[in-house]
Formats: C-alpha cells, sequence, structure tokens
C-alpha cells in the first residue's frame, strides 16, 4: 500500500468515524428520558427540580443539539470522552479497563475456533460426500443453528453447575474463567468457518495447477498443505478480521450471562442505566476498531498476495 493509498484510507476513516459519532449523538439525544434523573436514581435519591436543573445546566444539557455535539466531539480529538453518568468516572477509563479482559477473551476465542475450524473444514474437503464430511456438516448446522446464549446456558448448567469444573461466573481475572465464554463463542464461529474453510479448499482443489502438481507426481500430503491450504487462506482473512473487530467491541449476550467484565457487559450496564456519554464513547470506540481492523486486513492482502500488491501499486 503506498502512501498515498495510505493517506486516503486514513482521510475514509476519519470521515466515517466523524458521522458515526454525530448519528448517534443524534440517537441518544432524540432517546425518551431523562438523563439526569436516571442518574439521580441510580445512587437511590431524587433531589428537587432546582437542582435536576442545576445539573443539566452543569452538564451542558440545556444547550442546543449541535452545540452540544461540537463541545463533546471537541473534547473527544482530546482523548476526553466524558465522565459516566452512573459510574461517575471518566469514560475512557472505564473503555480501557474493560478492554483487556475483552482481548484476552477474543483471542482465547479466535484461537479455539481456529484449532477446530482449520482441520475440520480441511477434512470435510479432502473426504468430501463421505461420511466424515456428512459428521462435519452436520455438527456445523447444529453449531450454526443454536443461538449463544442457548450454549451458554447449557455449558453454565453441564460444565459449571453439574460437574463443577469450572467457576459458575466468570469475575475477576483467570484463565479457568473465560473457559465457558471462550468455548460458547468459539461454538458458533467454528461452525461457521468451517463451512468456509470446506469451500474454500474445495475450490482450490479443482484448480489447473492442482491438476498439473498430480500429473507429476507430487504427493497429495504436499499438494494440499504446500498449495492448496495456503491459497485457502486468503478468502478468510477478511472473515477473521470481522470475527475479531466483532469479539473486540463486546459480545454483550456472552458476558452478561457469565458475568463477564467485558465492553459488552459494561455496554448493556450504560444502556440500563441510560448513561449517555459511556454510549457514545462505547460506539465509537468500537468503530475505531473495525475501521483499524479493516485497515489491517487490507495491509494483510497486501503482503500476502503478490497480484494484489502489483495491482495497487499500477494503480497507485
Amino acid at each position: 500500500m503506498s502512501k498515498k493509498q495510505l493517506i486516503r484510507r486514513l482521510f475514509q476513516i476519519l470521515i466515517v468515524l466523524v458521522g458515526i459519532s454525530f448519528f448517534t449523538f443524534c440517537l441518544t439525544y432524540l432517546a425518551p428520558g431523562d438523563p439526569v434523573r436516571s442518574m439521580y436514581a441510580a445512587t437511590g435519591t431524587m433531589p428537587s427540580e432546582e437542582v435536576l436543573e442545576q445539573t443539566r445546566e452543569e452538564l451542558g444539557l440545556n444547550e442546543p443539539m449541535l452545540v452540544q455535539y461540537w463541545n463533546w466531539l471537541s473534547d473527544c480529538l482530546h482523548g476526553d470522552f466524558g465522565t459516566s453518568y452512573s459510574q461517575h468516572k471518566p469514560v475512557a477509563e472505564l473503555l480501557l479497563d474493560r478492554l483487556f479482559p475483552t482481548v484476552r477473551l477474543a483471542l482465547l476465542s479466535l484461537a479455539l475456533m481456529l484449532a477446530v475450524s482449520l482441520p475440520a473444514g480441511v477434512a470435510a474437503a479432502v473426504w468430501k460426500n463421505k461420511p466424515v464430511d456428512y459428521l462435519i456438516r452436520g455438527i456445523t448446522f447444529l453449531g450454526v443453528s443454536m443461538p449463544n446464549f442457548w450454549v451458554g446456558l447449557l455449558l453454565l448448567y453441564v460444565v459449571a453447575m453439574q460437574l463443577k469444573l469450572v467457576p459458575v461466573l466468570s469475575i475477576g481475572t483467570g484463565f479457568e474463567k473465560m473457559i465457558l465464554p471462550a468455548v460458547t463463542l468459539a461454538f458458533a464461529m467454528s461452525s461457521r468457518y468451517i463451512r468456509q474453510v470446506r469451500a474454500a479448499v474445495l475450490e482450490e482443489l479443482n484448480q489447473d495447477y492442482v491438476t498439473g502438481a498430480r500429473a507429476r507426481g507430487m504427493k497429495e500430503r504436499v499438494i494440499l498443505w504446500r498449495h492448496v491450504f495456503p491459497n485457502a487462506l486468503f478468502p478468510l482473512i477478511t472473515l477473521l478480521g470481522l470475527s475479531l473487530g466483532s469479539l473486540l467491541g463486546g459480545t454483550a449476550v456472552v458476558e452478561v450471562i457469565f458475568s463477564y467484565p467485558g465492553l459488552g457487559n459494561l455496554a448493556v450496564s450504560a444502556i440500563t442505566a441510560m448513561d449517555y456519554p459511556l454510549i457514545q464513547g462505547y460506539v465509537l470506540w468500537v468503530a475505531l476498531i473495525y475501521m483499524a481492523l479493516n485497515l489491517a486486513v487490507d495491509f494483510c492482502y497486501n503482503f500476502a498476495d503478490p497480484r494484489i500488491r502489483e495491482k495497487r501499486q499500477v494503480e497507485g
């Protein structure tokens, strides 16, 4: 990727982030309810109307919407996402505190998913329309059909409550507290990726270079792992980036079920408490993660596939 293309992509990311921030701010501004009343309700006390009005004035909620948005956006550009109404802490601090648990959970989920989906997808493609293929596809159909919350509840009941192998709640740090949430997330992802790997490997096995390699007497094992498998991974890079972005944004349902202290759990708490600064900061944070990962995927394609690199050099 040339310097000119990089600057163009960064400018596009900036435009998208501004648009998302404005759209999110409009939604929170138009949402029913009074955030000041919700803020005091969380403390268990409700002051007089004079105090409520004074608080709105201090928070700038009496200003016109465009003025509020400009003030908030200016603060965001300086790294200040505001103060949480419900937790009375800086939004940036709350997001950073929840980021590292979410990163650990995301990486563990992706590792489990890749450990299962890559060999299973290759096996299903190699033994196409044979009992192994039918068995793997049947399991993937089950995995795609079952929602995450149902898988999580089943694992919670069987593994944690009946077998007592792991803690019921995933509060705090520790590998054993990430196992159930990670397996729950990896179960559905593995089912989708097995199908993608199978389709990609089958497509590569039908290419002319595979026929030529077989005609030269090359072993099937060498053809599969040295030529077919690396080429089949190219279409999966984008899907892997999107999956990582989704995981880093927090998986609200799974995190709430297991009480895992991640970004998704924080977002649900913010929505319940009508904590507008925290909601706005979270949406902007997730959008930035997706944009950064999308740019990273482009870099991966650029270095992994020489055809794309040569094409972009000609266009640049």
